[in-house]
């Protein structure tokens, strides 16, 4: 089981180191700073408490600290959205007012990793948009045709190594597949940070986040900034070795009933040449009766 007070204070000591003197308004001073960021007493006397007290935050022996603590620690840092909300989740963790989950509140491995017939059917009459179905933790369950070409190499892995963010930072395509690749990737450390404070002490996220810190410095790097972000929706420029340029827009939806299961379903203008780039992932489109013209 994770400490979870110190787990609260690596997420301020992070936050802190990547907020400089300069952007807060603080004078730079002179010499060589040993810290990087802001020291504790600066991001203290910003957020109106004493040093003993922020110190004692960030070393986890403070493990109840208000709201409105929190709320001025998050505008001293910077925090906005889905950081802020972590903040809160993690003093709250912190505190014991709310209960540390397991394994998702005490599933199996296996669990919610079967996808709905019915889902899959909904994919099927997607096409020719790439579509797909990932768990809670971005392991690939399910796909349509195109949402299977979009990841060339990832349905070539068993099926328990097929996750998206191993494929990102393992995969010798999916290291080349994103156009503005250090924008995606840190994306996607973000997410998995999100994942994290829902379940803090999942094994799967345990082993995969291991993995990867492991196998990869790029990850490891990007996890030790603490960004915290929940994917909704947004846009990918694929540098496809296939089909070539395309920047499609992504909905994530999540799906009812499952343990965590969301449908990922991309997209693009209609008549642009990123749509004719999309098209070409589906042999078959040409002889579907939208298609025809």
């Amino acid at each position: 089981m994770t400490d979870s007070g110190t787990e609260l204070g690596r997420y301020l000591k992070a936050r802190r180191a990547r907020i400089t003197p300069e952007a807060v308004g603080l004078p730079a001073g002179t010499g060589l700073r040993r810290t990087p960021g802001l020291r504790r007493e600066e991001l203290a006397t910003l957020a109106g408490v004493s040093v003993d007290y922020y110190t004692r935050m960030e070393r986890g022996r403070e493990r109840n600290p208000s709201p409105a603590v929190i709320d001025a620690l998050a505008r001293a840092l910077r925090l906005d959205g889905d950081a802020h909300q972590r903040l809160h989740y993690l003093a709250e963790l912190a505190s014991g007012r709310v209960p540390e989950r397991t394994a998702a509140a005490g599933t199996t491995a296996g669990a919610g990793e079967t996808v709905r017939e019915s889902v899959v059917r909904m994919m099927e009459a997607m096409r020719p948009l790439p579509a797909y179905v990932v768990s809670r933790y971005g392991d690939m369950l399910a796909a349509n045709l195109p949402g299977r070409r979009l990841m060339p190499g990832l349905w070539d892995w068993p099926p328990e190594q097929r996750n998206v963010s191993r494929y990102l930072f393992l995969h010798p395509v999916g290291r080349r597949l994103y156009h503005f690749r250090e924008e995606t990737v840190a994306k996607s450390v973000a997410n998995l940070r999100a994942l994290g404070g829902v379940d803090p002490d999942s094994p799967r996220l345990t082993a995969l986040v291991g993995e990867l810190l492991l196998k990869s410095p790029e990850f490891a790097g990007l996890w030790e900034r603490y960004d915290v972000k929940e994917r909704v929706e947004g846009t990918k420029t694929f540098s496809h070795p296939k089909v070539g340029l395309m920047a499609l827009v992504y909905e994530v939806m999540p799906l009812s009933g499952t343990d965590g299961q969301r449908l990922v379903v991309h997209q693009a203008a209609p008549g642009s040449a990123d749509e004719a780039a999309m098209l070409r992932l589906d042999p078959e489109c040409g002889t579907r009766p939208e298609a025809e013209g």
